[in-house]
């Protein structure tokens, strides 16, 4: 799918028209993201993508992800939302991991320049890097070296060092990156989870300056602690890139991803973070990752992803 053409197989859903009311569907308001974009609207991009799931020993299958989430989304309510922006996919051909992660760059980054906030759905994790070049390239455009705040909501650091890039390195890319360049960042990883992560991922999450939290910390009875973490990080950034694995997520929420979580993060506590830093206003790119239709059951994965993309794109 291309941003010049919406798939109307994605994008369909009941008609209720014929009752009182505001009765619209996302899919009766969804648009090709062609003409002007509005300072601050969420604009759609998918990242097609399965490559950096497969070099990281994953089970494949997330390059449906863009597709399966759209599905769902499509049926959801409007609920004052004039229109949606869809600026279609960039996919990864073969193992050409590199090249589509610079394509998604270029692409978030135009979108941003026009005043888009874009909300990018995966493809594996290795979208994180991809979509964190767009970032950093409308930074260095407005010539702004704000401190950056990247939260990953994730069960994984994805802090390997091993090359070339995969689904596990992504937030090693990045820390690199701004080293290299002077750009001030600071990393958080909320929803660890220590039968995920090697001693040797949280030395690196040491080395780099990172904050955390483990799963066992992040479940209903610790909002509120993990939310004054979380002011406490939004406090000290310009710009947050936020990117949520779905992983994170309960497997009995979120069977639908290449490394189901045991234990996870209650849905309720992922929302209820990711309404803070959208309500925080410096929100400037947003994706999630993970999403693999080939092992989803009933849709349950499709409908939390889809819930939390809603929450992303809302007024």
């Amino acid at each position: 799918m291309t941003a010049a053409q919406l798939d109307k197989s994605l994008w369909k859903a009941r008609d209720d028209s014929a009752e009182q009311g505001d009765t619209r569907r996302l899919a009766h308001i969804v648009e090709p993201a062609a003409g002007q974009v509005r300072a601050g609207e969420a604009v759609l991009l998918g990242f097609a993508c399965d490559a950096g799931v497969a070099r990281n020993q994953g089970r494949v299958g997330a390059a449906g992800g863009p597709a399966g989430i759209r599905k769902f989304l499509a049926g959801l309510p409007a609920h004052g939302l004039v229109r949606l922006l869809d600026a279609g996919d960039v996919a990864c051909e073969g193992d050409r991991l590199e090249e589509a992660q610079e394509r998604l760059g270029l692409r978030v980054a135009e979108l941003m320049e026009q005043g888009a906030r874009p909300v990018v759905l995966g493809g594996g994790h290795e979208i994180a890097w991809g979509s964190f070049q767009g970032l950093a390239r409308w930074l260095r455009a407005c010539g702004d070296a704000g401190r950056v705040l990247v939260l990953n909501l994730d069960a994984h650091f994805d802090l390997r060092t091993g090359r070339p890039g995969s689904s596990g390195t992504p937030f090693d890319q990045i820390a690199r990156d701004c080293g290299e360049r002077g750009q001030p960042l600071q990393y958080a990883c909320l929803g660890v989870s220590r039968l995920a992560n090697t001693p040797a991922l949280y030395a690196r999450a040491a080395e780099i300056g990172a904050f955390w939290a483990e799963d066992r910390d992040m479940q209903e009875r610790h909002l509120e602690a993990r939310l004054a973490d979380v002011d406490a990080l939004l406090e000290g950034a310009a710009h947050v890139y936020l990117t949520i694995d779905l992983d994170v997520l309960p497997a009995a929420v979120m069977p639908g991803v290449s490394a189901p979580a045991p234990y996870g993060v209650p849905l309720a506590v992922i929302e209820e973070i990711v309404l803070r830093v959208k309500a925080s206003g410096k929100l400037r790119l947003a994706d999630m990752a993970e999403y693999n239709p080939g092992f989803d059951v009933d849709g349950h994965g499709a409908r939390a992803a889809a819930r939390l993309a809603w929450q992303l794109i809302a007024n």
